[in-house]
């Protein structure tokens, strides 16, 4: 049994207030791997004072600098992407091979990306040649609460710690309890890495506990969550009373549309592409609209890509797909499947129920259902496991008027062979983020989604600027 009880406050790793163990899960047995501690009223206070007393050193710290020690970190995560990659598999279920090449090196991924930015950002620039001594100052918002899911651990964890340092925030942290190792893997390299005590701060906890305390905080500036879009409304009311700022990155239903041009690859990629991580992706194209010239070829492919998925223990090596994180979101994927069977839509792979072998463990077949309509439950609620929809239409209009349908706006994607198609829907499709023909939008690309699905955006420069407040000045010069 591991254990991980400490918190790391103030540049030191401190025991908690008071003791509340929790266990974490491994969803490979549906036993204790590890058990940590919740954090209470009195550590969340500890961790805020300790990055509000750093703020005003941190902020006067030379870009230059900052970026020094983000260059540092990444050395370091690198050299510990094994170790990494082994806490992600452990604690959410991640197959280890995915885990390496997925999960772990999302991590430095996005590192890689915020120093490629950092290095250009202009902190301060003239606001234009007309008004001499008018500048524009991009100063750090102040101290920020980052509460990280733990479907991609160390995804978002990047995305939000390296954002908000390079903008000069100081911070903390309360990653997930269900996926906690990674995070105070993560501590152990800042430390390493020799941020200043204070700057980076991390308590674990649950959303009732320190969430809530650190949203309705006075001393924090900022709230960036990532999570469901349910508990980003209760955090936004929350933080209005102190009108924090709030950044978003909520749920999601993903349209994929394939058009009759599409290349033969589309349908397999999307499948996969469902599948991947367990289906436990906020920007999973979990509905595939398909033009009804291949709709039946597109469902026989569906039916046998699904079928082709292995399903396994993380530890072991290979393509296979792990199981769900825990037993509530196993038990709701099965009752979302069966109620798909009830209203109608036929399943043509998975099912309810773990797969053949497979009789511990919260694993899930990976399950596909055809002639869907947009009103069924499927269709309109995230449902956070390898769970498909294939929908017909017939027009491009019918397929916009589909993919938009839905009180989500993250991540669509569109399989055309025709770029004037592609173009008009890309431009009509109402999402953060659009990808074409399997083709990556890159490095550094803005995550984030309109609607329910959140707002703000994560990554890139678009991740510093998240952490920024923008102040204009008059009488600058540039000699002082």
């Amino acid at each position: 049994m591991i254990e991980k009880r400490q918190f790391y406050i103030n540049g030191a790793w401190v025991d908690p207030a008071e003791a509340n163990d929790h266990n974490v899960i491994n969803p490979a047995n549906e036993e204790p791997c590890a058990v940590i501690s919740l954090g209470g009223q009195a550590d969340t206070n500890a961790a805020v004072a300790a990055a509000k007393a750093a703020f005003p050193a941190w902020m006067a710290t030379a870009p230059e600098d900052r970026i020094a020690l983000v260059e540092k970190l990444l050395e370091i995560y690198e050299s510990r992407n094994e170790d990494m990659a082994q806490a992600i598999s452990i604690e959410m279920g991640a197959p280890i091979s995915m885990s390496r090449q997925q999960q772990a090196t999302s991590g430095s991924y996005h590192i890689r990306a915020f120093l490629e930015e950092a290095r250009k950002f202009e902190f301060a620039h003239p606001m234009d040649e007309a008004t001499p001594g008018s500048w524009i100052m991009n100063e750090p918002i102040g101290v920020c609460a980052l509460i990280t899911p733990w479907n991609w651990p160390m995804n978002q964890v990047t995305l939000k710690v390296i954002g908000a340092a390079i903008a000069g925030c100081t911070m903390v942290l309360k990653p997930s309890e269900e996926s906690p190792l990674s995070s105070m893997l993560f501590a152990e390299m800042m430390h390493e890495a020799g941020f200043p005590a204070g700057v980076f701060n991390l308590v674990n906890g649950d959303g009732v506990g320190v969430g809530s305390q650190l949203t309705s905080h006075a001393d924090v500036d900022m709230i960036s969550f990532t999570g469901s879009s349910r508990a980003g409304q209760i955090i936004s009311k929350v933080a209005a009373d102190t009108l924090k700022r709030v950044s978003l990155e909520l749920g999601g239903k993903g349209a994929n549309v394939v058009f009759a041009d599409a290349d033969e690859k589309a349908v397999k990629r999307g499948v996969l592409h469902c599948m991947n991580n367990s289906g436990q992706s906020c920007n999973a194209p979990t509905r595939m609209l398909v033009q009804r010239d291949i709709y039946d070829q597109a469902v026989e492919t569906a039916a046998q890509v699904a079928a082709s998925v292995e399903v396994g223990a993380p530890s072991e090596e290979g393509r296979h797909m792990g199981p769900v994180v825990n037993e509530v979101q196993f038990n709701k994927i099965q009752d979302m499947i069966q109620k798909g069977i009830d209203e109608g839509a036929r399943l043509i792979a998975g099912g309810v129920g773990r797969p053949d072998g497979l009789n511990r463990g919260f694993y899930v077949k990976p399950t596909v259902f055809a002639d869907v309509n947009n009103e069924m439950t499927i269709a309109r609620e995230e449902i956070f496991g390898p769970v498909l929809s294939i929908i017909p239409f017939d027009t491009e209009e019918e397929s916009i008027a589909i993919a938009n349908d839905t009180p989500y706006g993250l991540t669509d994607y569109v399989q055309t062979q025709d770029p004037a198609r592609a173009n008009r829907m890309i431009r009509a499709l109402r999402a953060g983020m659009v990808e074409t023909n399997g083709q990556s939008r890159g490095n550094g690309a803005p995550f984030g989604g309109m609607k329910q699905s959140g707002n703000g955006r994560e990554g890139g420069k678009w991740g510093i600027e998240d952490f920024i407040e923008v102040k204009s000045v008059s009488g600058w010069t540039e000699a002082s």
